[in-house]
């Protein structure tokens, strides 16, 4: 592909995190991502380039061998014509959101990585002229602490993205919690898992969207800015599902399309299209931990039934979920047991700063990188290289909570499938599909102290505005020691 001789009118903006910026092509299935920096805080070409090779290099020595072969798109870094990424980057500027503009896209190295798009990815050529349906889903942490270093039991019983949401609707981010719970996708289980999906379309949040040909159908385009009409949706999904079918307009037909489209999504989710064994990494053992969270709507309405037992069926160990939970497994002592580790290698590199080169903290992410991460002991011997080992593997698995899921779906003939292509089946069609991951940059070191932080202020704001009031003996506890001064005399 010669992208100096494209057009930057055929380019659109596509979206953005907190360091890049993507453009996807009109036409073809490819995409660009641009780093970003805050203004007058521009990198040199030659630290752009380092930066966009440690992505390049993670992706392809390191998560690829968690997740496998096939789901992961590690793309691969190009150089562009200034004068055409400066027009691109004018043409793209006014459709960004108003939240994003404190950062400027890289204009001045040239550098980008070409990647393909995943809203529109043809995996055969016979579906090329067919419509494609993709469904991006952030599942985020799938398990709850097992570790002992948590020290409020609360964590033990409610997972984090729960625990997050009301802080959240606090702080004004969203108008209302998600009932979405990450431990009903996770569960293996289809009712559960249909629950977690339903909840999702409800109060998509940046958790769920929905794409027809590259063109966003369903979800928040930034923040709050949301598309949640059921019935627009069904009006798209429907020759999809039901391409010949009389059923047309009403609740009832969007009920089924909705309920046809979860089933699908569900399929996939569970299916494997990568025969790689991901790595060697051995499984992370998870008895200790609880299979469900109590603040899930779905244990919820178990308990106002008279059941107390959740069922979790467990996941194919072939499909991404399980290779996702996996990789986020490998937080096992939780930020509470890892930030005393961080604060000895932050010690030791104050000490000797010339180290940190070569304990690879900023790459390069090869071979021998990925080699360090297989040690899963959780016994801490006082050294530099146990604490190290440990914060890398808390970094990757806060990559991996991270990360989108993004599925692929195309009409597939019954006489065009075969044994060699993957198929999910709908009531009243077929579909050729395929499951990839992305968002897997690695999270940044110095995040460390932010989630340490966060972590506290999430799991107060929930002990003191949610629990206490479920709970009028920890309700009063609260009043009293809002409304009472303590004070000390002298015997």
């Amino acid at each position: 592909m010669e992208v100096e001789k494209m057009d930057e009118n055929e380019w659109k903006y596509h979206g953005e995190g907190n360091q890049s910026l993507v453009v996807s092509h009109c036409q073809r299935c490819v995409v660009l991502r641009f780093l970003k920096s805050p203004p007058n805080q521009n990198k040199t070409s030659e630290e752009i380039l380092h930066h966009l090779q440690n992505i390049v290099d993670f992706g392809k020595h390191v998560m690829k061998q968690f997740f496998g072969e096939n789901y992961v798109h590690h793309g691969e870094i190009i150089q562009l014509p200034l004068d055409f990424v400066r027009q691109l980057c004018l043409k793209i500027q006014p459709e960004r959101p108003e939240s994003r503009c404190d950062k400027d896209m890289d204009t001045l190295s040239g550098y980008a990585m070409c990647l393909p798009n995943l809203t529109r990815l043809q995996t055969y050529r016979f579906v090329e002229h067919r419509p494609i349906l993709c469904i991006e889903i952030k599942p985020k942490c799938g398990f709850i602490p097992f570790s002992s270093h948590v020290s409020q039991e609360i964590k033990h019983k409610v997972c984090r993205y729960c625990m997050h949401q009301h802080l959240k609707v606090a702080n004004g981010k969203w108008k209302r919690p998600s009932k979405y719970c990450p431990l009903d996708l996770f569960s293996g289980n289809k009712q559960r898992m249909h629950f977690a999906l339903k909840s999702l379309l409800q109060e998509a949040q940046n958790n769920l969207k929905i794409f027809k040909n590259g063109e966003l159908i369903y979800g928040c385009k930034d923040d709050q800015e949301c598309v949640s009409d059921w019935n627009e949706l069904a009006r798209h999904l429907k020759p999809f599902f039901f391409p010949s079918n009389g059923l047309v307009s009403g609740p009832h037909c969007t009920r089924t399309i909705v309920k046809e489209l979860i089933h699908v999504i569900t399929m996939t989710l569970l299916s494997s299209t990568d025969a790689c064994r991901a790595g060697d990494m051995k499984t992370v053992p998870v008895s200790q931990g609880r299979s469900y969270c109590e603040a899930s709507a779905f244990n919820k309405e178990l308990v106002r039934n008279g059941k107390h037992k959740l069922e979790s069926s467990g996941l194919p160990k072939d499909c991404l979920l399980y290779k996702t939970l996996q990789a986020q497994m490998l937080d096992m002592l939780d930020i509470e047991g890892l930030y005393p580790l961080y604060t000895r290698v932050e010690q030791y590199l104050e000490e000797f700063p010339e180290e940190r080169s070569t304990l690879q903290i900023d790459g390069p992410y090869n071979e021998a990188f990925y080699e360090k991460l297989l040690d899963l002991s959780t016994e801490d011997d006082g050294t530099i290289a146990f604490a190290l080992t440990k914060v890398q593997q808390y970094r990757i698995a806060m990559t991996a909570k991270d990360c989108s899921i993004m599925i692929s779906l195309s009409p597939c003939l019954q006489d065009e499938c075969s044994e060699q292509r993957p198929v999910v089946l709908a009531s009243k069609s077929r579909f050729t599909f395929s499951v990839s991951v992305l968002d897997l940059d690695l999270k940044p070191y110095e995040s460390i102290p932010h989630h340490y932080k966060l972590d506290g202020k999430i799991v107060n704001y929930y002990l003191k505005n949610v629990q206490a009031k479920d709970d009028p003996v920890m309700s009063s506890l609260f009043k009293e020691n809002e409304d009472c001064t303590l004070v000390l005399h002298k015997v």
